[in-house]
């Protein structure tokens, strides 16, 4: 096919129909621009699946940064609602600190708790059966340090490895109008481009949800905590939020592995 029209078929001889690609036009984009490559797109049989043995247990991967350990504490409630399903394991990994110390210091953040691991390539994530990140917000967008750590997954795009997989968030804001639900919203394009499946929580935790009692994060896009100053620690009702995610995310990825 061309580069100008979408309709006109291409007059030039392929010399082997097994290789299309090699004979479009559009090899003369540069590599930035080419199209992912589709053979491991959902359905075609080249797919590498990682639910090939049906006894193993399935993995839910929880990535996320916190800086103030606010994004932690809903991170390690959610361990614990993940793992009420039997056959699902959690997993937590943080993204890499793209911040030096000395910066750090100055912002006074507490240090990070070694026993969680940084997520050594982001190749990892295609061993995962499902997703939950979660990061603070910035201006109602997610932290620059886990926007940096999707940017990483290209080659993970070009092949589409992620398609097909579940993925949930859950983020932390500084006030009640500091993005609960834009930051959560706005990291929904880039799912979309992985051609991951997006799964809120809509209000599948209940009345807890309608409570107006107190002052608490979480929306129907994911949990979430208020930090204030920094030095608010999150809610008992935050907490079983997260914890209500944990497990109603770990039941819907055991529902599409065994489908």
């Amino acid at each position: 096919m061309g580069k100008g029209g979408g309709c006109v078929p291409s007059k030039k001889k392929l010399p082997n129909p097994t290789t299309t690609a090699a004979a479009s036009d559009d090899d003369s984009l540069p590599e930035s621009t080419q199209p992912p490559a589709t053979n491991h797109v959902i359905g075609n049989e080249s797919t590498t699946s990682t639910i090939s043995d049906p006894t193993r247990n399935l993995k839910l991967f929880i990535v996320f940064y916190s800086m103030y350990g606010h994004v932690e504490g809903l991170a390690r409630r959610m361990k614990r609602g993940v793992e009420m399903t039997p056959g699902v394991d959690a997993v937590l990994y943080r993204v890499p600190e793209t911040l030096p110390e000395e910066v750090l210091s100055k912002m006074q953040a507490p240090p990070k708790d070694d026993s969680i691991p940084v997520i050594g390539s982001p190749d990892e994530l295609a061993t995962a059966d499902g997703f939950l990140f979660g990061f603070p917000t910035r201006y109602g967008f997610m932290a620059a340090q886990m926007k940096a750590f999707f940017d990483s997954t290209g080659q993970l795009w070009r092949e589409q490895k992620l398609a097909g997989k579940p993925a949930g968030f859950f983020v932390s804001t500084g006030t009640q109008g500091g993005g609960q639900e834009t930051t959560a919203w706005t990291a929904i394009t880039q799912l979309a481009h992985h051609g991951m499946l997006f799964i809120p929580i809509g209000y599948t935790f209940g009345g807890g949800m309608f409570k107006m009692d107190s002052i608490r994060g979480g929306t129907p896009y994911g949990a979430g905590v208020y930090a204030g100053d920094g030095t608010r620690e999150p809610s008992e009702t935050e907490l079983a939020i997260a914890e209500h995610q944990g497990k109603y995310m770990a039941d819907i990825v055991k529902r599409i592995a065994q489908s």
